[in-house]
């Protein structure tokens, strides 16, 4: 009888403190914005408006016009500044997208993925056939790399924050050393909540 009283107990209890919650799946383009942080939405538009402005830049015609080809990128780090945590491989990501399916240049891996492949290269040298094995100090060497760097400020009082966020890149020439291009995102957000301490 006891043991019967503590599971209908323990039944009520579980049902009682049940979740209410619910899950939807939406569009991944849709801009979702729950707690006015940095996100998806925002990696995205500055990735799109920032390589749009990149490659219309007259460094792209410059280099066309005189090497005859279209110039073989990579993206180096994208540093975080800001005061929140940005996953930046994701934000890198984005940038790498843009650029390759942009057409105009030519892509080359980045950094931390040319280690990881020259692995397996040297892999292939002692493990695989004759037929299928890679060469060694074979590889595309990329003529410009884009850096940079998010930063942000925040400002707030009585309930209201403002959160600035600035996004920085530079495509630098690794022959020369000489920035090519400079751009820059700005986004600003209001997050308000009444009587509420941050």
């Amino acid at each position: 009888m006891k043991t019967a009283v503590v599971v209908l107990l323990a039944l009520c209890l579980t049902l009682a403190c049940g979740s209410s919650r619910k899950v939807y799946r939406i569009d991944p383009e849709t801009q979702t914005d729950l707690s006015g942080k940095w996100n998806d939405t925002d990696a995205r538009l500055v990735a799109e408006e920032m390589v749009s402005d990149c490659l219309s830049r007259v460094w792209l015609t410059n280099w066309v016009a005189q090497a005859g080809e279209k110039p073989i990128v990579t993206v180096g780090t994208i540093r975080n500044r800001s005061s929140e945590h940005i996953d930046t491989e994701t934000f890198t990501t984005d940038f790498e997208r843009e650029l390759l399916n942009s057409g105009q240049v030519r892509f080359v891996a980045t950094t931390h993925q040319r280690d990881e492949i020259r692995d397996e290269r040297l892999d292939q040298q002692e493990w695989a056939s004759l037929e299928t094995v890679k060469r060694i100090r074979n590889e595309t060497g990329a003529d410009f790399v884009l850096l940079g760097g998010i930063k942000s400020i925040t400002d707030e009082i009585e309930g209201t924050r403002v959160v600035f966020y600035q996004t920085d890149l530079e495509m630098i020439d690794i022959e020369s050393m000489e920035k090519v291009w400079i751009g820059t995102k700005k986004i600003k957000k209001e997050i308000s909540k009444k009587k509420t301490k941050w």
